[in-house]
């Protein structure tokens, strides 16, 4: 069968179909890779100032790792310190534990140091030389002990009163000796590596009246 010749008509039929299909437009293309072009700046920008979260639990991770070893450093330093105060306080009551155990023995011996000294003091004329330089060198050997240990006698005759190593067990008017001086020494007062163990019992002067 013979094809029929396409008139006027039909030419200007395809012509207006082909017009209505869709084309790609040049400034839509150049629309779509702007917003790309934006989109992955953006993304750029959010790695780079931390908004990945990615990073940001890493970042986060990497702060409690450094904040729990600045917490550990402190802790051993201060452990250490605690443990250098605790030998040192052992060591001082080492040290005073072996300085002050005999406190108790000299206070128990000194009464026998004071009779010695009182015996020699009141030995006359009729005592025979032998019989006191036998309690004089008693009286040396029992002060070469006491010495050998730290122990050390208080005997203040005529220096100022002190609280802190006399007793005073008189105040007496003397014109000859200034006030609060002490005059008299009833007994000797005696100390233990310079911790008093029993103090000086004495006669305090003062202003005539």
């Amino acid at each position: 069968m013979a094809k029929e010749p396409q008139t006027p008509l039909d030419d200007e039929l395809a012509r207006r179909e082909a017009e209505a299909e869709p084309q790609p437009m040049e400034g839509e293309l150049e629309d779509v890779a702007i917003e790309a072009a934006d989109e992955a700046e953006e993304r750029a920008v959010q790695i780079e100032e931390g908004d990945n979260p990615e990073a940001e639990l890493l970042a986060a991770q990497v702060e409690e790792l450094e904040q729990s070893l600045a917490e550990a450093k402190d802790q051993v330093l201060r452990a250490a310190a605690e443990a250098q105060n605790v030998r040192r306080r052992a060591e001082q009551e080492a040290e005073k534990a072996r300085k002050f155990a005999l406190e108790r023995f000299v206070k128990e011996l000194l009464p026998v140091v004071d009779s010695l000294e009182k015996a020699l003091e009141a030995m006359g004329e009729d005592a025979s030389e032998a019989h006191r330089e036998g309690v004089a060198m008693t009286l040396k050997m029992q002060h070469d002990v006491l010495g050998k240990f730290g122990v050390e006698a208080i005997d203040p005759q005529g220096e100022p009163f002190d609280p802190q190593y006399h007793e005073a067990m008189a105040m007496v008017p003397n014109p000859e000796l200034e006030p609060n001086s002490v005059m008299d020494v009833m007994q000797k007062g005696y100390q233990l590596n310079g911790r008093l163990v029993r103090p000086a019992m004495v006669v305090v002067s003062q202003v005539a009246g």
